[in-house]
């Protein structure tokens, strides 16, 4: 693991730049967009092969049936907007269109969670992943860094089947170094610790990492999970880590309904039942300001995560 605090890169270029690269190995991949192509950097692409890049203006549903129609074709779609419209515009075209006959489709929705920022409400996804991981057939998977996020597109390229893949407006730190390899089938433990398991993806990774630090000068020991893949969710690593802690807190940039700390609560729920504090978007819509202050405001910057993961920690110790 190598956190670079100093410098933030553009998720969503590593992710156009990785598309085009693709393009050139994999003649079936096409990409598609929705009047977004500048703000979700899908423009790379379209600007390497022009011919296999298709914008169909602000029409999202017809984005997806068409992505699907090109998918029974046997081509490999790409599809992209702003995950508030890639996810709940569509819905009903993924669940019937695509996840249904379960064809070969891949949604990026870019800008998701409350750090889209000035654009407010109407535009902040914070239900996307609740939506996704509900329909049977679709995977799910939030990235954390930009090298991340290159190797699951790699990865939705070389694999069958629907996938969600779920990026922020934001840029985001470096958190992992060249020997990192992505596992859709593995939760990866970053840090050992004894007082409490806490498991998190996307770009709230780094502010618990950083959290975690804080909380280590003041005595604590803090277990890190990063679990980029929500659905399917390595049940088993996630298990065997509340096992050591006895006490679970969950992390993300989304509703705390539906979302990461759903599937874990319902996981345990069923197989090892521990006490599980879920730290996201308390069932409320976003607003408009800075990325910066909304990630203050809702609570998840590292030096709010490190004061609430303190007090649920003293909690748990004062009751257990």
């Amino acid at each position: 693991m190598l956190i670079n605090r100093k410098e933030k890169k553009s998720i969503r270029s590593a992710f156009g730049k990785t598309l085009a690269k693709l393009g050139h190995s994999h003649p079936e991949i096409v990409v598609m967009d929705a009047d977004l192509a500048c703000s979700t950097q899908t423009q790379i692409f379209q600007k390497e092969f022009p011919e296999r890049f298709f914008d169909v203006g602000i029409a999202e549903q017809d984005m997806i049936a068409s992505a699907a129609g090109l998918a029974a074709a046997g081509k490999t779609p790409f599809v992209s907007s702003f995950a508030m419209f890639a996810t709940g515009r569509t819905y009903d075209q993924i669940r019937n269109t695509v996840c249904y006959p379960e064809f070969n489709v891949k949604i990026v929705g870019t800008h998701g969670g409350i750090t889209v920022g000035e654009d407010g409400a109407s535009h902040q996804a914070l239900e996307d992943i609740s939506l996704m991981r509900s329909i049977p057939n679709m995977s799910v998977i939030v990235p954390a860094d930009c090298r991340e996020c290159e190797q699951v597109i790699e990865f939705a390229a070389e694999n069958y089947g629907p996938m969600y893949i779920r990026i922020p407006r934001t840029n985001v730190c470096d958190i992992f170094d060249e020997n990192y390899e992505f596992d859709f089938c593995k939760v990866r433990v970053l840090e050992e610790g004894s007082d409490v398991t806490v498991i998190t993806n996307g770009e709230t990774l780094a502010e618990v990492i950083d959290a975690a630090e804080i909380l280590k000068k003041e005595g604590y020991s803090i277990q890190i999970l990063h679990a980029p893949v929500v659905k399917p969710l390595d049940g088993a690593t996630i298990i065997e880590k509340a096992k050591q802690t006895k006490f679970v807190i969950t992390v993300e940039n989304h509703s705390i309904i539906g979302g990461l700390g759903s599937a874990v609560c319902e996981l345990l729920a069923e197989y090892y039942p521990v006490p599980v504090q879920r730290i996201g978007i308390n069932d409320t819509f976003g607003q408009s300001g800075k990325w910066d202050y909304l990630l203050e405001y809702y609570g998840l910057t590292a030096n709010k995560l490190a004061g609430t993961i303190k007090k649920h920690v003293d909690t748990y110790r004062l009751v257990k």
